[in-house]
């Protein structure tokens, strides 16, 4: 894939805006900041559709990668958005690294961890940000 996705993903309780722009992307932050909802909102999405309630805007599919068959799972995936959660056990071995390396995929990873065999870019690391004082819109910050 090529170019820059916007990604709008929302329910009645939150709201969240994320472009991505290059093959890997970091999102970090403390505890409780909305990270991990992000996932679990695709994930909602991806299973039940709008009848899940969530609402998610992007020109191109975005799932979720678990550590349920995920070297399977990834070497299917064309043209996707992958979010990764920090909790999945593969996200630090090397073969994940060499997928990631050749695939078409864009990948969104939730992680503190630095991922050293993973070539990210250090502009593509944000934070989650509320916009002005509303807890319910979350977009996403350049940390670097």
């Amino acid at each position: 894939m090529i170019g820059k996705y916007d990604i709008e993903l929302y329910n009645n309780k939150v709201h969240y805006f994320l472009t991505v722009k290059r093959n890997i992307t970091m999102l970090q932050g403390n505890s409780a900041t909305g990270k991990t909802e992000l996932i679990r909102l695709i994930g909602d999405y991806e299973a039940n559709g709008a009848s899940s309630g969530i609402t998610l805007i992007c020109d191109v599919k975005c799932t979720v990668l678990t550590s349920i068959d995920w070297e399977l799972r990834l070497s299917r995936l064309k043209q996707h958005i992958v979010f990764i959660d920090e909790t999945a056990s593969f996200l630090k071995t090397k073969r994940f690294a060499e997928l990631v390396n050749g695939s078409d995929n864009y990948f969104v990873i939730v992680t503190r961890d630095e991922l050293s065999q993973l070539p990210y870019s250090v502009e593509e690391i944000y934070g989650l940000r509320n916009v002005s004082d509303n807890q319910k819109y979350k977009k996403y910050k350049r940390v670097y």
